[in-house]
């Protein structure tokens, strides 16, 4: 369960906020991609897949204690995130020969963010590789995911493979979730076109008059639950009501405050496998300022949130670099 939106602020600043849940730990860490860094993507069979050198650097939660970015923004201001779609997502095939063309599903976040500016520029790159679904041993299986693409001027997409076949879906919205997909949900706003901000006035009965039992009436029926389709309902509902914020600043308190309403604490959904009780829960939230290039992150146990400011990094260098959040000399802790 993973829920993405966006923010833009009167002065056309762009924020975009991010949970990340799961049922096990998806051993994510603050990571720095610096610029120059080699990419060297698996190919299917373990064969050798694309490789590439970067050109832009970015800051991203890294996933399973790999150079692999589930989440990040560049200092272009480009934002791209992973997220599940379980049930709906199936890959390319790889063609024998050109494996050296191919990278998988958990290499795209990272591909995408390391050589595009903007959304238009993903929109072509993503066209240029063939992306297949790689096992893996800690999961069990394929991760089905899709991808969340929004850019500093205000541009978003979501990129879904879908029957072998790559989907790309302008999103003016901002919003994403999980499964079904995306033109799913849209097709699926539409039971929902009475939910409404204002309250619904007194109803006159013959002989009775029906008053509100309190305020937020307009939004009777907003479903509740943690499935992507009612998270992905109450996103909206969130966006398109919020009072719109002065500038990023702003922007960047009330997303924090959407958020809070997709911050789902272990124990509210979980299942059971082989006899052991598996909880999905929200491990982190991001917090993306495209305009001003800052990355903000809160952990489940840590609550206070981390802000990371791509103008002050350094992203020269080969080599990847983990941040510690205990150190004020890259991350600034907002109580």
């Amino acid at each position: 369960m993973c829920t993405c939106l966006r923010i833009k602020a009167k002065d056309s600043s762009i924020v975009v906020g991010r949970t990340m849940e799961f049922g096990i730990d998806p051993g994510s860490t603050l990571t720095v991609f610096p610029r120059e860094f080699k990419f060297q993507g698996i190919g299917p069979e373990n064969t050798t897949g694309f490789s590439w050198l970067g050109q832009y650097g970015f800051v991203g939660m890294s996933i399973m204690g790999m150079p692999l970015a589930s989440d990040g923004l560049n200092e272009k201001g480009l934002y791209v995130g992973d997220l599940y779609l379980p049930g709906f997502a199936k890959y390319q095939d790889v063609t024998p020969g050109e494996e050296s063309k191919s990278i998988s599903q958990l290499d795209v976040a990272g591909y995408l963010l390391s050589l595009c500016a903007t959304v238009e520029d993903a929109k072509k790159a993503i066209q240029d590789i063939t992306v297949f679904g790689m096992y893996r041993d800690e999961l069990k299986t394929i991760p089905p995911l899709h991808y969340a693409i929004h850019d500093a001027t205000g541009n978003s997409a979501v990129f879904e493979y879908v029957n072998g076949r790559l989907q790309i879906h302008d999103n003016p919205l901002g919003v994403l979730t999980n499964s079904p997909t995306f033109d799913w949900h849209m097709i699926n706003l539409r039971n929902f076109i009475n939910l409404s901000a204002t309250n619904i006035p007194e109803l006159k009965l013959t002989g009775d008059t029906i008053e509100q039992i309190g305020q937020g009436t307009g939004m009777l029926g907003l479903p509740g639950d943690a499935t992507p389709p009612s998270r992905f309902i109450r996103a909206m509902a969130f966006t398109q009501t919020a009072v719109q914020p002065e500038n990023a600043e702003k922007a960047v308190n009330l997303i924090y405050h959407i958020m809070n309403n997709f911050d789902i604490p272990k124990g509210f959904s979980k299942a059971v496998e082989n006899g052991q009780t598996m909880y999905d829960f929200t491990f982190w939230t991001s917090f993306s300022d495209l305009t001003n290039k800052d990355y903000y992150y809160r952990g489940y146990d840590n609550v206070k949130v981390f802000k990371v400011s791509l103008k002050d990094l350094n992203f020269s260098g080969t080599e990847t670099k983990k941040l510690d959040t205990s150190s004020t000399d890259w991350c600034q802790q907002l109580s």
